[in-house]
């Protein structure tokens, strides 16, 4: 008899999850291999399969060639799959795998990797192919062609990729490594879920990175490739309108040595970017002329940017922290923008009643004289400790430079959202093609709390107030990337956070950004957790209200829903949804089912996939059975969310 499970404690006697009951079990010392021959494999006690004769590897050995367990899949438009893998174990520093996969709608699918591991690193290097049999299945709704089915009258039938993956330590202090994929179309690692290389968005990247206990450094060659069905040929499509990044560089530096009382800092970033494609978003979709940002410009531009910081914290016998700051940043940037990007500015800037002033070469700086009050306040109660914490900020700087007249690519600062986590930031864009300037005022306060019988709660509220020069927030750029984010105007919204926790599993929180005169919610999100055996649920609930100028034309909101419960030991049933209720759609929603012990597990799952505009809909299936000792069967998923 062979398991790998362990004897029940309380019924000895009880038979294991799983066992290969053999009439005769043959090792063989010089093979490393064990061979069971006329055995039965019983599964809780009951004989489910008759095995004449089969062969494992000895326990004692890591790695041996063979076949590895097969696995199974399914996909609405590939059809029903079957995975079987071949591994050669050629050295103990090297390997390679080779796997065959069938699938009943497109036919025969290679794949091949090779991974390779030295004293200081490691690489691996994966290729795959397929002749498809039927791109048709790819077609869309309402007779849609795709990146996956091909052009009308040119089906896409032969796809394949190759990816290559690396890191290796230089020295103590210095990494190298890369993570670069090619494929025959944009799509293919995604639709046949390559793995490692599957993920919507994938950044293929060359690196090098050093890190020491006072300074950082990384330089990376960048290309982001969205793995989309739309054909390139459609304007909609994102993944053309990607750009190179060749490169981008971070230098962080922070002196040993005090000065005058306070620390130093030294921040260094530069970046130069390629497109090969204008990114440009229409009011209406319709109307070519109808240009309210670009997201990005076909052409060339660079920047260098460098930043050095001083502050110091005081506090007074009260308690009250003083933190003086002075930051002065210099900034140069060049920009090399094609004609028809010109025009698309231009007829931005005309639509939006903006002057244009698009800059090929500028020069620019930002210097900053900051006071951060805060004052701490501990309030003990017999059974709870509150900390009050009332924090005002005043940072005096110039205008911002060439805003307002459409002079500066934006392309790293473009993702900007005014909340509770960025009210008390020095400056609040997201990336340094913007600067924040003029003179603002922070004013709110946090607090925590912490309770005897294990609870804690905490929060965060307060505004922020443009006191003098331009405000940065309601100066236009390519993006737009202030505009109606409550900051643009003198006096910005209320923004706040309520949490809390408990012993018993129960959590949550509540967030939001409120109109200065209405109280007007304008964003908010609401999440709820819970668990504790045998339930576990989560929600969330989040709103945007719909900014027009930058590029949400619409209300966005939108409600997930998550639960999994445990039917018996071991059992365990879960499921999420997420349901779009601007769109009325249910994005996606799954369930799944599954057992899992010391030496077996079992995962079964259904999932979908809704398309907001178009409602087409892709389904998959996912089931895994894994055997310790033996190996695993079927397949994975990770399209729902599981609770553990």
């Amino acid at each position: 008899v062979y398991t790998a499970c362990e004897p029940c404690e309380d019924k000895p006697d009880k038979a294991p999850t799983w066992r290969v009951k053999a009439r005769k079990i043959i090792w063989n010392g010089e093979k490393k291999t064990v061979r069971f021959e006329n055995s039965n494999f019983e599964f809780f006690g009951f004989p489910l399969a008759y095995l004449p004769a089969f062969e494992i590897a000895d326990p004692t050995v890591k790695r041996k060639s063979g076949f590895l367990i097969p696995g199974i899949v399914y996909n609405n438009n590939l059809g029903v799959g079957v995975k079987v893998p071949y591994y050669f174990a050629l050295s103990p520093t090297y390997d390679l795998t080779v796997t065959g996969s069938g699938y009943t709608k497109q036919g025969f699918l290679g794949e091949a990797e090779w991974r390779q591991r030295f004293n200081n690193g490691q690489y691996t290097l994966k290729i795959a192919g397929i002749n498809q049999q039927d791109p048709d299945a790819f077609i869309g709704t309402g007779n849609r062609p795709t990146v996956d089915s091909g052009e009308p009258g040119d089906p896409n039938k032969f796809r394949g990729m190759m990816g290559t993956t690396g890191q290796f330590a230089i020295n103590e202090r210095w990494d190298f490594g890369w993570d670069v994929l090619l494929q025959t179309d944009k799509n293919f690692s995604r639709t046949y879920n390559i793995d490692s290389f599957s993920d919507l968005v994938h950044q293929s990247s060359i690196y090098l990175t050093g890190l020491s206990d006072r300074n950082y450094f990384d330089v990376r060659a960048m290309r982001f490739e969205v793995q989309e069905d739309t054909l390139s040929s459609d304007p909609t499509s994102r993944s053309a309108k990607q750009p190179w990044v060749l490169p981008s560089l971070d230098y962080a530096y922070i002196p040993d040595a005090s000065v005058a009382g306070g620390q130093l800092s030294f921040n260094v970033n530069t970046r130069v970017i390629s497109r090969n494609r204008l990114d440009a978003v229409l009011a209406d979709a319709s109307d070519p002329a109808s240009i309210n940002n670009v997201r990005g410009i076909e052409g060339e531009s660079s920047r260098v940017s460098a930043e050095a910081e001083w502050k110091r914290t005081f506090t007074t016998d009260g308690g009250l922290q003083l933190t003086p700051l002075l930051a002065f940043r210099g900034d140069a940037g060049y920009v090399n923008a094609n004609q028809a990007s010109l025009d698309a500015v231009n007829q931005m800037g005309t639509n939006l009643g903006q002057d244009v002033d698009m800059r090929s070469s500028l020069a620019r700086y930002m210097a900053t004289l900051g006071l951060e009050a805060r004052w701490p306040l501990l309030f003990s109660m017999p059974s709870s400790s509150h900390v009050l914490e009332p924090t005002a900020q005043v940072f005096v700087r110039p205008n911002e430079q060439y805003v307002g007249g459409l002079a500066v690519p934006n392309e790293d600062a473009q993702s900007f959202v005014f909340d509770a986590t960025t009210l008390f930031e020095r400056d609040k864009f997201s990336g340094y093609d913007r600067i924040e300037g003029g003179t603002r005022a922070n004013v709110g306060f946090r607090y925590s709390g912490a309770y005897d019988n294990g609870w804690a709660t905490n929060a965060i509220f307060g505004q922020s107030y443009q006191l003098a020069g331009e405000n940065s927030f309601a100066a236009p750029d390519l993006v737009n990337a202030g505009a109606e984010s409550g900051l643009d105007k003198r006096t910005s919204d209320y923004v706040g956070l309520v949490g809390f926790n408990s012993p018993s599993g129960f959590s949550g929180s509540v967030s939001g950004r409120f109109d200065e005169q209405t109280f007007e919610v304008r964003r908010a999100e609401v999440k709820a957790a819970y668990s504790s055996l045998p339930i576990s649920l989560s929600a969330k609930y989040a709103f945007i209200e719909a900014q027009p100028l930058y590029g949400f034309t619409t209300d966005r909101h939108e409600v997930t829903l998550g639960a999994s419960t445990h039917l018996a030991q071991n059992w365990r049933l879960f499921g999420t949804g997420t349901y779009d209720l601007q769109s009325n759609v249910l994005v996606k929603d799954g369930v799944g089912f599954a057992y899992n012990d010391s030496c077996f597990t079992y995962i079964m799952t259904y999932s979908q996939t809704r398309d907001t505009v178009t409602k087409e809909v892709s389904q998959n299936i996912g089931f895994n059975l894994s055997f310790r000792t033996l190996g695993d069967f079927g397949s994975s998923t990770s399209a729902i969310d599981t609770i553990q």
